[in-house]
C-alpha cells in the first residue's frame, strides 16, 4: 500500500515538474517573439502599421464599433441608461449577423468549386 502511494506521489511529482519545464519554456519562447517582434519595428513605421490596420478593419461600411476601444467609447456612452444600450447591442448584433449571412454563401460556393476542382 504504501509503494503503491509512493509510486503515485512521484508520477504525479515528475508531471508537475514537467509541466513547469514546459511552461518556463513557453514563455521563454514567446518573450523572445515579443522582444524580437519590437526591436524590427521602426517608430515612424509603426504609425504606418496602425494606420493600414485601422484602415483594414474599417474597410466595411459597418455602423457597428469594430475595435475595443469604439466598444468602450460606445459602452461608456450609455453607461447609465440600460435599455439604450440593449437596443444597441440588438440592432449591432443583427447587423453583424446579417453581415455574416451575405459572406457566408459566398465562401461556400468558392469553397465548393475549390474542392470540386480537386
Amino acid at each position: 500500500m504504501i509503494s503503491l502511494i509512493s509510486q503515485a506521489f512521484s508520477r504525479i511529482s515528475s508531471l508537475l515538474n514537467e509541466l513547469q519545464v514546459k511552461r518556463f519554456v513557453a514563455v521563454v519562447l514567446v518573450g523572445f517573439l515579443v522582444l524580437t517582434t519590437n526591436a524590427n519595428i521602426e517608430r515612424g513605421n509603426s504609425k504606418a502599421v496602425t494606420r493600414e490596420l485601422d484602415r483594414v478593419v474599417h474597410q466595411d461600411k459597418a455602423d457597428r464599433p469594430k475595435t475595443t476601444g469604439e466598444w468602450n467609447r460606445e459602452a461608456r456612452q450609455t453607461e447609465d441608461e440600460p435599455g439604450k444600450r440593449a437596443q444597441r447591442i440588438a440592432k449591432e448584433s443583427a447587423e453583424a449577423v446579417k453581415q455574416w449571412g451575405s459572406i457566408y454563401p459566398d465562401t461556400v460556393k468558392r469553397s465548393a468549386d475549390d474542392n470540386a476542382s480537386r
